[in-house]
């Protein structure tokens, strides 16, 4: 029997697919739990036009990420910071950084931002944002004191 798959199974395929199973198993099992459908010309059509329409999604998707890691690439950050003789009071960490990128106007979250170790002292350190798309971009990161004007 033909089946469009509703949402991801495992070991069959992914939502959207159409697949060639067990009458009984179509009957039986993926169908009363609402996991697929009969393929008929129109479940066939719907799907195709739900994918086209998932695709084009997810190449904006993968645009606006693109565009974002150019942004970042290569981009210094400078963090205020309370310190005395060098040493921080308190640690900067990935909530820290992205609330600095949130003040720029960058919607960052803090699980994207990689850091070796929470940052203690002042000076400049490398950071990592991961986005979607497996794509990532290096910042640099200077702590700039509160003192200082």
């Amino acid at each position: 029997m033909k089946i469009i798959l509703l949402q991801d199974v495992e070991n069959l395929g992914r939502e959207g697919e159409l697949k060639e199973v067990a009458d009984g198993f179509a009957r039986n099992f993926l169908i009363p739990k609402k996991m697929a459908e009969a393929a008929t010309e129109a479940a066939v059509k719907k799907a195709e036009t739900k994918q086209k329409k998932s695709a084009e999604k997810a190449k904006l998707e993968l645009e606006e990420a693109q565009k974002l890691a150019e942004q970042l690439e290569g981009r210094e950050l400078f963090v205020k910071v309370k310190e005395e003789d060098g040493k921080l009071f308190g640690s900067v960490n990935e909530k820290t950084i992205s609330k600095a990128f949130k003040d720029e106007g960058l919607d960052i979250a803090p699980e994207s931002v990689k850091l070796a170790e929470p940052i203690k002292e002042m000076g400049d350190y490398e950071a990592q944002i991961s986005l979607d798309h497996n794509l990532e971009a290096n910042i640099k990161i200077i702590l700039v004191s509160e003192s200082e004007k």
